[in-house]
């Protein structure tokens, strides 16, 4: 595990989060377990990219995010339905940065093939793992991609392509726990073309922005920080999401988008920060 944080600190940053939460009134109580992690919001962002190739002008992006599968809240039905309501968005790809389950991975694998073989995109869906993945098996979670269907996108790039014109999706494997190569992405990436990265950790975009060849970073990881306080913000973020923890930011001329993720992890509380799929209309410039 890396040693920039440890598992126990995370946990130490959660429980912060469970006191504040655990103040809340029964009425807000239930809101909080019950009806707004059941509210899922489609946020609809267009994004005008210079090196898009007229091409791909209006192509239609779903991102989802932090599915944590477990034996609470993300079951294999509730998982089902949210793929299903990724469809009803008739995407041209998917994008999954990273975090398909929680504290368990065995026990998950089947749900996770049955539900992510669900998904329906015009052209393919990709993915990267996060750290929960490697704190449990990543080999399983990888597994269950693989059978799915789904591109590995891990260290590696893969090209959509309309006759001669090029868009490319990236990803790096997780930061947290040193697994990302970057090197091996550009050492693949072509020259000429919009490129989108897939990175778990949001505040990466420091680092990926840097190299000027991507036009947009994917994240999840922080959940929005999943407790928001009006005028205050997210009551508590892991590592590695403390700059962008939430939607749209540019950061060295590059987009850093942060979704809010559809699962939770303990406590397992949201509030002004609703579960998210995100739908990006891609515009030439």
């Amino acid at each position: 595990m890396s040693r920039h944080i440890s598992r126990r600190q995370f946990l130490k940053t959660m429980a912060l989060s469970t006191i504040a939460t655990t103040s809340l009134g029964g009425g807000s109580w239930l809101y909080a377990t019950e009806i707004e992690p059941e509210h899922v919001a489609i946020e609809r962002t267009t994004l005008k990219i210079s090196r898009l190739d007229p091409a791909f002008h209006g192509y239609k992006l779903a991102h989802i995010s932090d599915l944590h599968m477990d034996h609470t809240w993300m079951t294999e039905e509730r998982l089902l339905d949210l793929m299903r309501l990724v469809n009803e968005q008739k995407p041209d790809a998917i994008a999954i940065t990273g975090d398909f389950v929680t504290d368990e991975a065995i026990p998950f694998e089947n749900s996770l093939v049955k539900a992510l073989q669900m998904l329906n995109p015009r052209d393919n869906t990709v993915a990267v793992l996060g750290n929960h993945d490697h704190w449990t098996n990543a080999t399983i979670v990888r597994r269950a991609i693989g059978k799915s269907g789904i591109t590995d996108l891990n260290n590696a790039v893969y090209t959509l392509r309309r006759g001669d014109a090029m868009l490319h999706l990236c990803g790096v494997n997780d930061i947290w726990e040193n697994q990302h190569r970057l090197d091996l992405v550009l050492q693949d990436l072509p020259a000429d073309g919009a490129a989108i990265l897939l990175s778990h950790e949001p505040d990466y975009a420091d680092v990926s922005s840097q190299i000027g060849r991507f036009d947009l970073q994917l994240s999840g990881h922080s959940h929005g920080g999943q407790v928001q306080v009006p005028f205050v913000g997210p009551v508590a973020l892991p590592y590695m999401a403390h700059k962008y923890p939430s939607g749209l930011y540019t950061v060295n001329g590059m987009y850093q988008y942060t979704n809010r993720g559809l699962g939770m992890v303990s406590p397992q509380v949201r509030v002004n920060c609703p579960p998210e799929i995100t739908i990006f209309t891609l515009e030439n410039v």
